[in-house]
C-alpha cells in the first residue's frame, strides 16, 4: 500500500504537497536502506517512483528525490563537491534504462530532465569520452562500407546482348551474366571480395537490429523519431535487399537490378542517420522525418487523387492520336508517370505544336495547372514551413535527446571492455555498492553578498519604521502641537539616518563590484 501511494504521489499535480507526503510516508518505512525499501519496489510497468517521475516529466519530484540521494563530499568557501547517486540513472547494465525511458516517452516535459543535474553532466561525460569517438568511427566505417557496395554494383557482371529485339522501343544492349561466367577474371575476384563484405555487413545489421525489436517492440522501436525509428526501417530493408540480390545472383535469376537499386538508395539515405552526432545537422534529420511522415504522407493522398483523375483524362484525350507524334501518353502507365512529372513541374506541358491538338487538352491542362501548381504545391510548402517553425523552436532539446538515445544505443551494442562504467563506486567512500558521480559546484560570492546587503537595508528601514510607530502610539494621548512637531522632527531625523545608512551600504556594494 505504501509503495502504491508513493507512485500516486509522483503523479499528483500539487507537487509541493506530493513532496511533503512522500517524505512523510518514507519516514515510516522500516527498510529505508535495504532491498525491500518502498522506493525500490517497481509498479506493474517495472518503474520505481524515481523512474516514474522521469517518465512523467515531474521535474520538481525528480529534483526532490535527487536532493535526498546526494552526498556532500567537501566544501571550501564558494567551492563544493557533491556525490550524486546515479545507480538508477546510469544505463550501464540496466534492462530498462532511465535515460532510454525519458527519450522514448511522448511527453515533452520529460526531456527537460535531460538539462538537470546530474543527468546533464552524466550524459556529457558519456558522450564526450566514449559516445562521440565511437559514433564518428562508426559513421566513417559505414561510408566506406557503402562505397564498397556501390563499386560492386557499378562493376556488376554484364555481357552484350545476343538476341534480337522484339519491339522498336526495346533499347537493351547488355544482360546479366550467369553465375558460372561472373567470377572468371582477376577483376571478378576483387569484386567478389567486396560482395562478401557487403553480405557480411547486411547479416551483421540484422543480427544487431532484431534483438532490439524483440526487446522494445516493433511499434515503439520504429515509431519513435528520436530513437531513429524510420532509419531502423531503412537499414533493415537495405539488409533484406542485399540478401535478395545475393539469392538472385546465386540462382542466376534475371532482374537483380531491382533489389540492387533499392539497396543503393536506402543505404545512402541511411547516412543521414549519422548527422545526429552533430548539433548543426541533428535537428534537420528530425525535421525531414516529421515532414515526410507528417506533412508529405497526408499530402500524398490528395496528390494521388488529382494525378489519377487527370492522368485518366489525358489518356482518354490522346487515345485516338498517333503516339509517334505525342508519345508521353501512349499508354496508361506512361500517362500516370507523365502527369506526376507535370504535377511537380519537372517537365513542361508535353504538347507537339506541329500537329493539331485536341481542344479538350487545353481545357484539362489549364485546370490541372491551376489546381496542381498554384494550389496544392503552395499548400505543401506552407505545411512544411509550419513544421520547420515548430521543430526549430525545440531543436536544442531534440538534439540533446538524440545524443542520449545514441549514447544508450552504443552502450548496449559495444562490449564492456570498450565502454567501462561511468562514475565512482560508493565503496571508496563507505557508501555501499551504489555508484555516484562527482560534481564540483562553485557558488558566486558576489550574488550572496548582494543579497545580504539588500536584506540588511530592508531590516534597518523596518527597524526605523517600527521605532517611529512606537513613538506615535506612546504620545498619542497628548495631542499637543509641540509633541507632534517634535515627533515629525524625530521621524525626519530617522529617515535621514536611514537614508544615510542605506547610502553607506550602497557605497560598500559599489566598491565591491
Amino acid at each position: 500500500i505504501g509503495n502504491t501511494v508513493l507512485h500516486v504521489l509522483v503523479l499528483q499535480p500539487n507537487k509541493t504537497f506530493a513532496c511533503h507526503m512522500y517524505s512523510l510516508i518514507l519516514s515510516y518505512d522500516r527498510n529505508k536502506e535495504g532491498p525491500g525499501s518502498l522506493e525500490l519496489i517497481p509498479n506493474n510497468e517495472g518503474l520505481s517512483p524515481f523512474k516514474l517521475a522521469g517518465v512523467e516529466g515531474n521535474t520538481v519530484m525528480f529534483q526532490y528525490l535527487m536532493q535526498k540521494r546526494k552526498q556532500n563530499l567537501w566544501s571550501f568557501g564558494p567551492l563544493s563537491t557533491v556525490l550524486y547517486d546515479i545507480t538508477e540513472i546510469d544505463s550501464w547494465a540496466e534492462d530498462q534504462s532511465f535515460l532510454e525511458l525519458i527519450v522514448s516517452t511522448k511527453k515533452r516535459e520529460a526531456r527537460q530532465i535531460l538539462d538537470l543535474t546530474p543527468v546533464k553532466e552524466l550524459v556529457s561525460l558519456k558522450w564526450n569520452m566514449y559516445g562521440r569517438p565511437y559514433f564518428c568511427f562508426l559513421a566513417l566505417f559505414y561510408i566506406l562500407y557503402m562505397v564498397c557496395f556501390t563499386m560492386c554494383c557499378v562493376y556488376r557482371p554484364l555481357k552484350p546482348r545476343t538476341g534480337n529485339r522484339t519491339s522498336s522501343r526495346d533499347n537493351t544492349v547488355y544482360v546479366q551474366k550467369m553465375l558460372q561466367e561472373s567470377y572468371v577474371a582477376y577483376e571478378d575476384e576483387l569484386r567478389l571480395v567486396g560482395e562478401l563484405i557487403t553480405v557480411i555487413g547486411a547479416v551483421v545489421i540484422l543480427v544487431l537490429e532484431i534483438p532490439d525489436i524483440l526487446r522494445v517492440g516493433a511499434a515503439k522501436y520504429f515509431g519513435q523519431t528520436i530513437l531513429g525509428g524510420p532509419f531502423h526501417i531503412i537499414v533493415i530493408t537495405y539488409a533484406c535487399m542485399i540478401l535478395v540480390t545475393m539469392v538472385m545472383r546465386l540462382t542466376s535469376t534475371a532482374g537483380e537490378v531491382v533489389p540492387m537499386s533499392f539497396a543503393l538508395v536506402l543505404g545512402w539515405c541511411n547516412v543521414m542517420y549519422f548527422a545526429r552526432g552533430f548539433q548543426m545537422l541533428g535537428p534537420f534529420t528530425i525535421m525531414i522525418q516529421k515532414m515526410i511522415f507528417g506533412d508529405l504522407m497526408r499530402f500524398c493522398w490528395l496528390m494521388a487523387v488529382v494525378i489519377l483523375g487527370f492522368a485518366s483524362a489525358f489518356y482518354i484525350i490522346f487515345q485516338t492520336e498517333n503516339p509517334e507524334n505525342l508519345g508521353q501518353f501512349y499508354n496508361y502507365p506512361m500517362s500516370l508517370f507523365t502527369t506526376f512529372e507535370l504535377f511537380l513541374t519537372i517537365i513542361d506541358g508535353p504538347a507537339n505544336y506541329d500537329v493539331d491538338l485536341p481542344f479538350m487538352y487545353s481545357v484539362v491542362y489549364f485546370a490541372f495547372a491551376i489546381i496542381a501548381t498554384l494550389l496544392m504545391l503552395n499548400l505543401l510548402i506552407a505545411m512544411m514551413g509550419d513544421t520547420h517553425w515548430r521543430v526549430a523552436h525545440e531543436q536544442d532539446e531534440l538534439w540533446r535527446a538524440q545524443v542520449v538515445a545514441t549514447t544508450v544505443m552504443l552502450e548496449r551494442k559495444l562490449p564492456r571492455c570498450l565502454w567501462p562504467r561511468s562514475g565512482i563506486c560508493g565503496r571508496e567512500f563507505g557508501l555501499g555498492d551504489r555508484w555516484y558521480l562527482r560534481i564540483e559546484d562553485r557558488v558566486d560570492p558576489n550574488k550572496h553578498k548582494m543579497m545580504r546587503y539588500t536584506e540588511a537595508f530592508k531590516a534597518q528601514d523596518r527597524d526605523n519604521y517600527e521605532k517611529g510607530s512606537e513613538k506615535l502610539e506612546t504620545n498619542g494621548d497628548t495631542l499637543c502641537k509641540k509633541e507632534l512637531s517634535a515627533l515629525s522632527l524625530s521621524l525626519s531625523l530617522s529617515r535621514s539616518t536611514s537614508r544615510t545608512s542605506s547610502h553607506r551600504g550602497w557605497e560598500i556594494l559599489r566598491r565591491n563590484t
